[in-house]
């Protein structure tokens, strides 16, 4: 990158933290979450109203940037879902696998099993539907993660479900994005052998990582954390964010399955280190997501909208898409948490966590300009991308909406206990 691209990027980056850090600001004053703030203010910045990154002024234009600030905002959602896991108790989600199986697995098809006779009645082939479907049985755990970590209740029971659901969701949706790619290749004799290796890798891979998470981390950092020449100058968490990036790749490259699902199961491991040392992780991985990474990721959703390109001729499929994408979350969700034992609150509040599509959805969407079944001046297409962007931006408010109660009980315990 030359000077003059790098020097664009220093005042992009600026521009937006501190927008995300405003914004955040604002929507917690309004007793929202920081994260519907900053998707918001990704719009504006964007395409749809300001197009700040295409700006002629101090050289934003002709400084390819936007590639970059993907890139560290995929570092900022994968370091996100490591803090996640590396805060998680596998104790209090074995209390939660059946509710996990079942919402999970429902949470994935029932939006597929929706969309496609719903898209085949509007006229188009079962490539397109297909391919459509599978981009709603994406759920982005991030998003409501995020709300409840906000809220200081993601290690309440439902914020367990929600993460033990996301793992099956995130297993079953890309087996359905293999499913609908193999399906959509011209005819022959190797794809049913094809779509049995997918499987059989996503499994081996999900239980060789949890192995090596669960057994080999926690070792490894008491060992660095018991030598100063390891130790020094952040050596336990500069470790931890290896494991991190690492356990991300061979999630995509071995597993077949999302980095940010690797960066998870590390942290799940690094979870059963000694409290002095998973308090260091913790406190630095923290500080460089909340303060840089994880702003910038949730900025950037919004920098990829550009609501000029809406063709007013798609207004009604999306509207319908809408509803379906919504209702087939919170259904399926609430159907399986009624089933693993929840209470029809808890079944409702897993159900309004699983709405968000986030960017996982987009990258289903990707998948589909790429193998060719979407094309980017279609309405579906188009339709997609803001359904995507509505179910991101509704979620946050709706999971603290439907908390409320929780947040009020969690406030009230600690000031019973004291009396």
């Amino acid at each position: 990158m030359d000077n003059g691209a790098a020097t664009g990027l220093l005042l992009a980056m600026a521009v937006l933290i501190l927008a995300a850090r405003v914004a955040g600001s604002v929507a917690r004053s309004l007793n929202q979450p920081r994260v519907l703030g900053e998707l918001i203010v990704g719009v504006i910045l964007g395409p749809s109203l300001l197009d700040f990154l295409h700006t002629p002024s101090f050289g934003l234009s002709v400084a390819p940037i936007e590639e970059t600030i993907q890139h560290l905002a995929d570092f900022g959602v994968l370091l996100l879902m490591f803090s996640i896991g590396l805060e998680l108790h596998l104790a209090e989600l074995r209390m939660v696998g059946k509710v996990a199986g079942f919402a999970g697995v429902a949470g994935a098809l029932l939006p597929v099993i929706l969309t496609f006779p719903t898209l085949l009645l509007f006229g188009y082939g079962w490539p397109v539907a297909l391919f459509a479907g599978v981009t709603f049985a994406a759920t982005s755990v991030s998003i409501s993660a995020q709300v409840l970590l906000e809220l200081g209740i993601l290690r309440t029971k439902v914020g367990n479900a929600l993460l033990a659901s996301a793992l099956v969701d995130d297993v079953i949706a890309i087996l359905l994005v293999s499913l609908a790619v193999a399906l959509i290749q011209p005819p022959g004799a190797d794809q049913q052998i094809g779509l049995l290796a997918v499987l059989v890798r996503m499994i081996a891979y999900l239980l060789i990582a949890f192995l090596i998470a669960w057994y080999a981390l926690p070792p490894l950092m008491n060992w660095i954390h018991t030598h100063p020449d390891f130790a020094h100058s952040f050596g336990v968490p500069a470790v931890a964010i290896v494991c991190a990036f690492l356990f991300g790749w061979t999630a995509e490259h071995f597993g077949g399955v999302a980095a940010i699902t690797g960066a998870f199961i590390a942290g799940v491991g690094l979870s059963r280190s000694h409290e002095t040392i998973k308090r260091q992780i913790s406190i630095a991985v923290t500080n460089l997501c909340y303060a840089f990474l994880v702003p910038v990721f949730f900025v950037h959703i919004g920098l990829q909208i550009d609501l000029h390109t809406f063709p007013l001729n798609a207004i009604p499929l999306a509207a319908v898409l809408l509803v379906i994408a919504i209702a087939s979350k919170v259904i399926g969700g609430l159907w399986g948490a009624r089933q693993g034992g929840f209470t029809e609150a808890e079944s409702l509040q897993l159900g309004i966590c699983m709405i968000a599509r986030g960017e996982v959805g987009l990258i289903v969407a990707t998948l589909g300009l790429s193998a060719g079944v979407f094309r980017t001046g279609e309405p579906l297409f188009a339709a997609l991308f803001l359904i995507i962007l509505i179910t991101t931006v509704l979620t946050p408010p709706l999971v603290r909406r439907t908390f409320a109660s929780t947040i009020v009980e969690a406030k009230v315990a600690p000031k019973r206990q004291k009396g």
